[in-house]
């Protein structure tokens, strides 16, 4: 229920959800055009009714000034020429001026002094018609100050417009800051709604690459998580939580069969060695020198079966375990021990080993290193000429330790070059002897490598068909012990020793 309830809010789909954040995240940003443009909108309209407003007003301002001075030129010239007609149109530029007073009055208000003083005078100069020719021209003298109060009555329009600009001055200021703040905090929230259906968005995907990160490292968690998002991305989660059970299902077989399969080996294995040990004790009757050397061999190669039989049943842990074995060791004294396990095969390949004169010490871990010759003198010996050679080689270069094993015999293909160090690949080349390979050999040697913080690579050789490369970083100082000596081989074994102990310069493939 819960499951369901939560569901109701969510998008269905991933373009619903980024549709429905561009359409949120959007909506602060369309309040602020639409409040932005409100108020352009009321200050356009402001400053048009002002402009208009301040045009009228001074105009009618002016008028009024041009109305003292027609009147005081008809109430002079009818002082002169006593003409009837000279009053009348005297007594209509004084109405004229009355109405466009009581006009100018409301806008600049009754309590205005400059208003009240006009009208004052204003209502004196009315009464000249009904005066006599000798009274007009005792008060004509009026007019200069009824004209200076005109001008002020101009000037007081003036100031009136003056601070109606300063208003509109003052509120776009107003709006200005105003639409700062809203612009500050509409921005605030589009940008909190982007981080928050970003971590919409971003959260499923983390918890998927959390989820695949686990099943790749190989520590997923047993409790299937619960992606919360598009139904994509939710539906994404759910196949992988069926791969997480499907890969521990797999993980499951494969331990069981590896617990069968080295119980199967186990059981053969312990007949041979029962009766590699019986002949040993020469219970079937005495053996030859040869023949007692030829079963040790067999004994000691059914050990090491034994042992790796025993690795093989402990399989996840040897997986977990990188710890390296750290010890100074004798890299010729190694040489040995791997040509002594292959002496049979090298008798009866008859291989020429040729190994450099002098002996090196070297710190690593020397299991591993021991390993991965092994392979590779087990894979030269298998795909090597007949008669042909094999050279083991190793130096000091640059704080690395460097070993080669190389090979004469059919070279490597180009088209298996990139994929044999992966596991169970087998190239074109098919392998001599009685045994078949797993093709493993060389994906446990380059394991062994980068488990020592080196490389396994094929060169290209200009004396051998073959070539590997083993480098090894420096764990310790190492020096070289002893020149020319001679190594105790196996009987049987041939030697040369190179004059020159490195190769010509060579690329890596």
């Amino acid at each position: 229920m819960a499951s369901t309830v939560s569901r109701r809010w969510r998008p269905r789909s991933l373009p619903q959800l980024v549709l429905m954040a561009f359409l949120v995240v959007m909506l602060p940003i369309a309040v602020l055009m639409f409040q932005a443009g409100q108020a352009l909108s009321e200050l356009s309209e402001l400053a048009d009714v002002s402009a208009r407003q301040a045009v009228d007003q001074t105009r009618r301002a002016r008028t009024l000034t041009n109305l003292a001075v027609e009147m005081e030129r008809s109430a002079r010239q009818y002082a002169v020429l006593e003409n009837p007609d000279l009053m009348k149109i005297y007594a209509d530029k004084a109405s004229a001026f009355r109405e466009l007073l009581d006009a100018q009055a409301r806008l600049l208000g009754e309590g205005d002094p400059r208003v009240s003083e006009l009208k004052g005078t204003l209502s004196e100069l009315e009464r000249m018609p009904e005066m006599s020719v000798a009274q007009v021209s005792s008060h004509l003298g009026d007019f200069g100050p009824f004209s200076i109060q005109a001008s002020g009555l101009l000037n007081s329009t003036r100031e009136l417009v003056d601070a109606r600009i300063e208003g509109i001055r003052a509120r776009a200021t107003q709006v200005k800051s105003q639409l700062w703040w809203q612009t500050a905090a509409l921005v605030s929230i589009s940008l909190m709604l982007m981080l928050f259906f970003t971590w919409l968005i971003i959260r499923p995907i983390r918890q998927l690459e959390r989820r695949i990160n686990g099943l790749g490292s190989g520590h997923d968690s047993e409790r299937p998580v619960v992606i919360k998002g598009p139904a994509e991305l939710v539906q994404l989660g759910e196949r992988l939580n069926w791969l997480s059970m499907r890969l521990d299902e797999l993980e499951e077989q494969k331990q069981q069969f590896l617990r069968h399969m080295s119980h199967e080996l186990k059981t053969p294995l312990a007949s041979i060695r029962e009766g590699t040990g019986l002949l040993i004790d020469e219970v079937a009757g005495p053996l030859s020198p040869h023949q007692a050397e030829i079963l040790g061999l067999l004994d000691d190669s059914s050990k090491e079966l034994q042992k790796l039989i025993e690795q093989l049943l402990d399989y996840n842990l040897l997986q977990h375990n990188q710890g390296l074995e750290r010890s100074r060791f004798d890299v010729h004294e190694v040489f040995k021990e791997v040509l002594a396990k292959h002496r049979l095969a090298l008798e009866k390949k008859g291989m020429k080993v040729h190994l450099p004169p002098a002996s090196l010490s070297w710190d690593a871990d020397r299991p591993r290193t021991g390993r991965i010759l092994d392979n590779l003198i087990s894979n030269a010996i298998a795909y090597g000429e007949d008669g042909g050679d094999l050279w083991l080689r190793a130096r000091k270069e640059r704080r690395q330790l460097v070993i080669e094993v190389a090979n004469s015999g059919e070279p490597i293909a180009d088209k298996d070059r990139d994929h044999l160090f992966k596991p169970f690949y087998q190239g074109a080349v098919k392998r001599k002897g009685p045994l078949k390979g797993s093709g493993i050999g060389l994906s446990v040697a380059a394991d062994s490598a980068r488990a020592q913080f080196g490389q396994l690579v094929l060169i290209d050789d200009t004396r051998a068909d073959v070539c590997f490369r083993l480098t090894l970083p420096t764990l310790a100082r190492s020096l070289p012990s002893g020149e020319g000596r001679e190594h105790d081989l196996p009987p049987g074994t041939h030697v040369a020793n190179d004059d020159h102990p490195s190769l010509p310069p060579i690329h890596t493939t």
